[in-house]
């Protein structure tokens, strides 16, 4: 049975390539399409369906043991994405709008954490058996996080350009990097609540900023690599392998360095292969003509970490003892995190006198999140059951992976909606479709 994977991942493929033709005649963007197909092919939709899938507790299954296989698509796949919105990074869009990202980026992922810090409070005074003090602090710092996926596939299908894309593409970018602090820095404060230690300043500041200052430091080695080495070569071809390159590099610095003997930092891959984006764009000259073939490489592996954050969505968490107080909670986090992005984000344009249509419809193209939520979801659960904490384990990627849903299900509408009110999408009978994402 282990082989049919390949057949499992073939259905993967054309089932969401079938799916874009029903978003097109729905007026939906093809991600929608994307995390659909992998509900309804993952392991809580099909798999019931196989008589040997069981969930107490443990997954089980062939439809399970295929989307845990394959389930590396989505670590690589999230550096080809962190690697592209890195080459939106031209030195000549930021001297144009470098300053107003910083403090747009600062303002937007503070507003999500403290609003999510704040209402989230107040249910732990009103009912703290059931919503932690380290429960708060963790899904505060998640919320800053937002999904360059999604968005930056909207952009693409619809050939997106204008102020807001010129914006809203380097704030995305910068958005990750800000919510890697505020995890670091919330995160160890909350695993120090959870297990009643004391808190030190190396543990909460020190650390987390060694860990960002070396993943900045090794993607800038790669990216300067890369670079130097683009110009032995001429063809398309060898220039992209190079880019891949760097991609799998960076991850792997990741893996090597959380090894013991290497320090056991948990460093960013995305960081890196930002960094790395970002310096390849603007020091190879011919940049544009690799980044080209780029896209038409990456399209099927977009699409397969679309499909793969659907299946593995974990609907079974609705139909347990604890689905009523996941509902609270995600329902709480997702609309003061959609409020705190949006304030954040229209404050931030404001005071940075930003275009009327960057200020009324950022916040908006800022609601996706995926990826790195559910990436520091998954780290928060390891490390809180490895405290003893299996409450707070449970409940942080229970709330994220549900709020998920919703986000990546109406974040690239809502992404769309603000591209085409602002202008940056022309109107809907002049959409030409890139043939990479149809």
């Amino acid at each position: 049975m282990e082989n049919l994977i390949f057949v499992y991942i073939a259905a993967f493929l054309i089932v969401a390539l079938l799916s874009t033709r029903l978003m097109k005649l729905l007026k939906l963007p093809n991600v929608t399409g994307y995390i659909i197909t992998g509900i309804i092919m993952g392991p809580f939709v099909l798999g019931v369906f196989f008589n040997n899938f069981t969930y107490n507790g443990i997954k089980e299954g062939y439809i399970y043991q295929f989307v845990d296989k394959i389930s590396w698509v989505s670590t690589v796949a999230l550096g080809f994405i962190a690697f592209s919105i890195g080459t939106s990074f031209k030195s000549s869009a930021l001297k144009m709008v470098g300053k107003r990202v910083v403090v747009i980026t600062i303002l937007e992922a503070l507003g999500a954490s403290i609003l999510v810090l704040a209402s989230l409070l107040a249910a732990h005074y009103i009912a703290p058996e059931h919503v932690s003090l380290e429960l708060v602090l963790t899904l505060s710092a998640i919320a800053s996080a937002t999904a360059p996926a999604a968005t930056l596939m909207v952009i693409r299908q619809y050939k997106a350009r204008g102020p807001l894309v010129n914006t809203v593409l380097p704030v995305v970018a910068l958005d990750d990097a800000a919510a890697l602090i505020l995890f670091a820095i919330l995160f160890q404060i909350a695993t120090g609540v959870a297990s009643g230690g004391e808190l030190s300043f190396y543990k909460m500041i020190g650390k987390p900023l060694i860990e960002i200052a070396i993943s900045l430091g090794i993607g800038a080695i790669i990216g300067v690599l890369i670079s130097f080495i683009n110009k032995i070569f001429h063809s398309r071809n060898n220039k992209l392998v190079l880019c891949i390159f760097s991609v799998f590099l960076s991850i792997g610095m990741y893996f090597l360095f959380k090894q013991p003997f290497m320090g056991g930092f948990e460093l960013s891959s995305l960081l890196m292969c930002m960094v790395a984006g970002a310096l390849f764009t603007n020091m190879a000259k011919d940049a544009d003509r690799t980044l080209d073939i780029l896209d038409r490489f990456t399209s099927p592996i977009f699409m397969m970490f679309f499909v793969l954050s659907g299946a593995s969505l974990d609907l079974s968490i609705f139909f347990n003892e604890k689905g009523l107080i996941v509902l609270v909670i995600a329902t709480i986090y997702i609309i003061f995190r959609v409020i705190g992005k949006y304030l954040g984000a229209f404050t931030g344009a404001t005071i940075t006198k930003c275009e009327p249509q960057v200020r009324k419809y950022l916040g908006l193209a800022l609601v996706p999140q995926a990826g790195v939520a559910i990436g520091l979801a998954t780290t928060a659960n390891k490390l809180f059951n490895e405290l003893g904490d299996f409450e707070s384990a449970s409940l942080v990627l229970a709330v994220v992976l549900t709020s998920t849903l919703v986000y990546e299900l109406a974040g690239p509408l809502a992404a769309k909606y603000a591209l085409t009110k602002s202008g940056d999408i022309p109107k809907e009978e002049k959409v030409v479709e890139t043939n990479s994402i149809q």
